[in-house]
């Protein structure tokens, strides 16, 4: 606990009289002429080490005011770490450029939720257990069927992971090692075959259930585009370019989905409820929607000798160049250089598609301008993501939903760490109110427009 070093106002220029020393933090109210030393640890204090600030012992006490909380470590965490200007990317201290080159989405899997590589027979026995619990109830089916023909697959995804938890109600036993290791399963297994048949849904199309002859990346390929063939056989340079996209979205840190899974985890929720959290801070256009900006913008361009005219129109702010900068990565997105890797692959697999010459184009253009190069305005990940889906004819609705199968890894991995954390406690942040105080109640015939401060939108007749 950090304590009180002096309660006298400081002497001018004997620098507070407290002998700070370097794992501490001294900070002197000049409200009070208090100063208090904090504890460091891990370059950070602890916020709850502030509400010892007062100015009356009656007083709340001193709290920190971060919106979004992008200054504040919610947790500690061994699974995902970032260096935003170094453009690192590593997985339990593995870099990502290593786990893409040699790994599989399904062993990155086992890494993130057990925290080392696994053995040959820990890895074979980790996909046949996730290969056999692909397919969903028949009711689930049943359920997906209920949704309007040009329902979002997104909502979709959303609506039936949370319906998981009442397939499966033992799941609210959080603590049960057993119960955990087949939440983790079912979700990392069936959340492609939810988002196939989403897509098949939304295309009118009939369902393709799991073929667990093929690979992860396979399978959901073929759920997805299988149609009269007795079995699909997808091109191996398709499959290998979606584990890879799946690999570099299995995790990020604490972003907002992530952040989501543990807020509402906190609460000791089942996992399917967490997760379906998850999915939907994923559904916001802010989080999950960048790639299907990148091909509005594509679209905008319309060819590729409009492009010169489209980045005069970004520098003079009449226009954004989506796809390009992170905020996090100040660098180079270690995630877009692995996948250009791989979308070449991609496009030599698929049929001409006008926008995927607009994008490269695009890329080579604004990579040779100063102006952007300055700014370390480069692509990113949803820049390459998008345009791979578009090559596959993928429809952008579908986009956040193969993002959400790949991020499951990575949020039940959080989720597991979480229920572990010995400073576990439920999310509950605090506020600043800013609003009336000890307002009387005025009856309702006593009311004038006066008094009126806002009231409902007009609704449309």
């Amino acid at each position: 606990m950090s304590t009180e070093q002096q309660t006298e106002a400081p002497a001018e220029g004997d620098g507070g009289g407290v002998a700070a020393g370097n794992d501490t933090l001294s900070v002197t109210d000049n409200r009070t002429g208090r100063t208090y030393e904090l504890p460091i640890e891990d370059d950070t204090i602890k916020a709850l080490d502030l509400r010892q600030i007062k100015v009356h012992e009656d007083d709340f006490g001193m709290m920190a005011f971060d919106p979004a909380f992008t200054n504040t470590a919610s947790c500690r965490s061994s699974i995902t770490y970032i260096d935003g200007d170094a453009g690192i990317l590593e997985h339990r201290g593995i870099p990502i450029d290593q786990l893409c080159e040699h790994s599989t989405f399904l062993e990155v899997a086992y890494l993130l939720v057990f925290g080392e590589l696994p053995t040959r027979p820990q890895l074979e026995a980790w996909v046949h257990d996730v290969t056999h619990h692909t397919f969903v109830h028949e009711d689930i089916k049943k359920f997906l069927t209920g949704f309007r023909y040009d329902a979002h697959p997104m909502g979709m995804l959303l609506a039936s992971t949370g319906a998981l938890s009442t397939f499966y109600p033992d799941s609210n036993q959080i603590n049960d090692p057993v119960e955990r290791y087949l939440a983790t399963i079912r979700l990392i297994a069936k959340m492609p075959t939810l988002a196939a048949f989403s897509y098949r849904h939304n295309m009118g199309l009939p369902y393709v259930y799991p073929d667990n002859d093929l690979s992860y990346p396979e399978n959901f390929l073929s759920m997805m585009f299988k149609m009269t063939e007795a079995k699909y056989e997808p091109d191996p340079r398709l499959s290998k370019a979606i584990d890879v996209l799946f690999i570099l979205h299995a995790d990020h840190e604490q972003n907002c989905s992530t952040s989501a899974v543990r807020g509402v985890g906190s609460s000791d929720v089942d996992p399917y409820s967490a997760v379906a959290a998850g999915i939907a801070a994923l559904y916001g256009r802010l989080h999950g929607g960048a790639n299907e900006a990148v091909l509005q913008m594509l679209r905008r361009i319309e060819k590729v000798d409009n492009i010169p005219g489209f980045l005069e129109a970004v520098k003079n702010r009449e226009e954004k160049l989506m796809g390009f900068g992170h905020r996090v990565y100040k660098n180079y997105d270690p995630r877009a250089r692995i996948i250009k890797s791989h979308a070449d692959d991609v496009f030599e697999a698929t049929e001409y598609n006008p926008l995927v010459e607009i994008a490269t184009e695009l890329e080579k253009q604004a990579l040779d301008d100063e102006y952007f190069t300055s700014r370390k305005l480069f692509p990113n990940v949803d820049f390459y993501s998008g345009i791979i889906y578009e090559a596959l004819r993928i429809p952008p609705g579908m986009f956040t939903v193969i993002f959400a199968i790949a991020r499951t890894a990575g949020w039940i991995s959080q989720w597991l760490e979480m229920t572990d954390d010995p400073d576990k406690k439920i999310a509950r942040p605090r506020q600043i109110y800013t609003g009336a105080r000890e307002a009387n109640y005025v009856p309702v015939g006593e009311r004038t427009g006066e008094d009126r401060i806002s009231g409902p939108a007009t609704r449309p007749s």
